[in-house]
């Protein structure tokens, strides 16, 4: 059996300096650590309970199968903040049949990000007779 220490997702922007400019600036992640030097150097940002490292170069499209999921305390908040600095709003906040509620925007590279409100009353949340 694997025992894993600690993960994290490793993406490789085609634009490394946009890529730290919107994931440090525009969406405001904390930086963990740097390491390397030259504009393919790395970032590693927090990422609640994970990690986000950018690095390196990639010349090829985006993994439409990769999309981030960031729990955020108040998504309207959210998006008043990332829609005045600029960031690509793809969905402005729903609450979804589920009860959560929702926001999606692309990084410059165009990966998909939800942005998830997880309300007071919601299961994840509370639980009633706990």
């Amino acid at each position: 059996m694997v025992h894993v220490l600690s993960s994290r997702v490793l993406l490789r922007p085609r634009d490394p300096d946009r890529s730290r400019a919107f994931y440090g600036e525009e969406l405001g992640l904390e930086i963990s650590r740097e390491f390397g030097t030259g504009p393919e150097r790395g970032t590693v940002y927090f990422l609640g309970g994970g990690f986000l490292e950018v690095s390196g170069r990639s010349e090829e499209q985006p993994t439409p199968t990769l999309q981030l999921w960031l729990q955020v305390a108040d998504a309207a908040a959210a998006y008043e903040e990332l829609s005045a600095a600029g960031v690509e709003v793809l969905r402005p906040p729903v609450k979804e049949p589920w009860g959560l509620v929702e926001m999606w925007i692309a990084d410059p590279d165009g990966h998909r990000i939800v942005l998830v409100e997880t309300p007071p009353d919601h299961p994840l949340r509370y639980r009633p007779g706990i």
